[in-house]
């Protein structure tokens, strides 16, 4: 009996609905695995399809095609090392979350996943049918045990495995990023290795799919819990894994460890990693946003520079009489320095035309908060025009301070296709500029240096709507808002738990009406990167008309 077994573990960016597309890029990896000398060469959970597909899996037309496409894939691929390929599965009038398992020309054995996750992002149980706990599949010298992603959370699917005469867990996984997930991956991983007694591979996908980004991070580790080997994070590619036969079993051949970098430049990769996928998996190429001079807009500018290169980053200063010299200069050195085009595009004209045209029906009222939403609704209109007529997709840059409280315009800074700072609190945005004017990677195509300038950090934000005008006008400083929101959204905490935090309650009672309210704009508003486990959408679903309001 042979004492090796080689794994190629691809760790690749699969489109959702792409069922073409993902079959390509299989086969170029199984010809890469065969060209190693691959046994099995391995994909993430459901890559054909793509994940996560929501409801579009349990379309017939597509579940079929992608069922089809791996059966193709298997005849294409007879020749060489197995294939273990996620993709939907069909038995009778059930529809699972499969592993499948090809060799020789045809599916030879399927891993139905059991444990379907109903949180957060997640809605399987209502897409799914829960598998049984089935027993391992055997490839050439080797039993082989697949817990499908939330399989492996849980003792009881890795332990009948292995009871069953399992060798080796092969995890499949569609695992988006969130702050400290690596961790809690691994927490899980080790706890099954140790119970087990059995050697993990942990194979995760890489890229963005709506909100959501899967950062690969593919690990493989050894019982007594050391850790193998380890991919990057957030890199797409391939790892020709070995397992080696001893007295004590079978053993992952230890291998290169990637260091993972630290909390703030991961962040900074999911929202360009997020932004350049968006992009290339709806056809666009280019983007406009309107750069206002304020640490938001630098930030979302550099952002996409970062992604797509400055040469596909059109940044418009749309002023108005309130716009103040200081934003002036700062927008026109922020383009400069990151090498995108700077239009300057007035609104004095426009807004002047339709204040004329809303004369007689605004007579005998006072200017107030409608003439401010005005100047931002027709920095909306001009810069959805130049999209239309450019085809440069229209970012939006309002970061989850605002989006939380609704200190944004619906139609007007609101309008837009994606929003890469969607997740990330107005004091994490400072810090993020401070980062990226400090560090420069090789995946990040925009200049290095200090390209947000010092000016454009250390403002006190505005919105430049009215004279003198200071969003702590009308919020709570930010380090203020950012804790409560930090209680009332990631916590899901009360209005005790922010008096218990130490702040007036008033002021909590203030931000959770504002945050209630607010509902109907983020429910309009356009998806951005997912960072936290409370992210505005799939994370986070709440009524847009609620009378609720936390009694104490």
């Amino acid at each position: 009996m042979a004492d090796t077994f080689r794994i190629t573990l691809a760790q690749l960016n699969p489109t959702v609905g792409d069922i073409a597309g993902n079959a390509a890029l299989a086969r170029d990896a199984w010809a890469a695995g065969k060209s190693a000398g691959a046994d099995l060469v391995a994909f993430p959970e459901m890559f054909i399809t793509g994940y996560n597909a929501q409801d579009l899996v349990m379309k017939p037309a597509f579940h079929t095609a992608a069922i089809e496409a791996v059966r193709a894939l298997a005849r294409d691929c007879a020749d060489g090392p197995a294939i273990a390929m996620g993709a939907p599965w069909v038995e009778g009038a059930e529809l699972f979350n499969a592993y499948l398992i090809c060799k020789g020309g045809e599916i030879v054995a399927t891993q139905l996943k059991h444990h379907l996750p109903n949180e957060t992002v997640f809605d399987e149980k209502r897409i799914f049918d829960t598998g049984p706990m089935g027993g391992p599949y055997a490839l050439g010298p080797i039993r082989i045990g697949s817990p499908i992603c939330e399989d492996a959370w849980y003792p009881d699917v890795a332990e009948t495995h292995a009871e069953t005469g399992a060798e080796f867990l092969l995890v499949p996984n569609g695992s988006p990023y969130y702050r400290g997930k690596f961790d809690v991956r691994l927490s899980h991983a080790v706890g099954r290795v140790v119970e087990t007694g059995l050697p993990l591979i942990y194979l995760n996908c890489v890229g963005g799919q709506d909100d959501q980004v899967f950062d690969g991070g593919t690990f493989g580790i050894n019982p007594h819990g050391e850790i193998a080997f380890q991919m990057p994070v957030f890199e797409a590619g391939l790892a020709h894994v070995d397992l080696a036969r001893g007295a004590d079993g079978w053993r992952i051949v230890p291998a290169e460890v990637a260091q993972h970098p630290g909390e703030w430049e991961q962040d900074y990769y999911c929202m360009v990693l997020a932004l350049r996928d968006y992009l290339r998996k709806t056809g666009f190429k280019k983007v406009l946003l309107g750069l206002s001079g304020g640490i938001d807009s630098a930030l979302v500018a550099t952002i996409a520079a970062d992604a797509l290169g400055p040469e596909n980053v059109r940044c418009v200063m749309l002023p108005s009489e309130y716009t103040s010299q200081g934003s002036l200069d700062d927008a026109k050195a922020l383009a400069e320095r990151l090498g995108c085009r700077y239009d300057f595009v007035p609104i004095t004209e426009g807004r002047t035309a339709i204040t004329n045209t809303l004369a007689p029906l605004f007579e005998g009222t006072e200017p107030g908060l409608t003439e401010e939403n005005i100047q931002s609704r027709l920095r909306g209109l001009l810069l959805m025009a130049l999209s239309n007529k450019f085809g440069e997709m229209l970012l939006t840059t309002g970061n989850k301070s605002e989006v939380a409280v609704g200190y944004a315009t619906i139609y007007g800074d609101m309008a837009g296709g994606y929003n890469p700072i969607k997740d990330l609190y107005k004091t994490r945005v400072f810090e993020q500029c401070r980062w990226r004017n400090a560090n420069h990677r090789d995946w990040m195509k925009g200049p290095g240096g200090a390209v947000i300038p010092v000016s454009i950090i250390d403002k006190p934000p505005s919105a430049e709507l009215r004279a003198d005008q200071k969003d702590s006008d009308s919020l709570p400083d930010y380090p203020e808002l950012d804790a409560l929101l930090t209680i009332l959204v990631d916590q899901d905490g009360s209005i005790e738990d922010c008096v218990a935090a130490g702040f007036d309650r008033a002021t909590a009672k203030k931000v959770e009406h504002l945050l209630y309210i607010s509902e109907y704009k983020r429910f309009q508003a356009a998806p951005g990167t997912r960072l936290s486990k409370r992210a505005f959408w799939l994370d986070r679903r709440y009524p847009v008309v609620n009378g609720w309001r936390d009694p104490s």
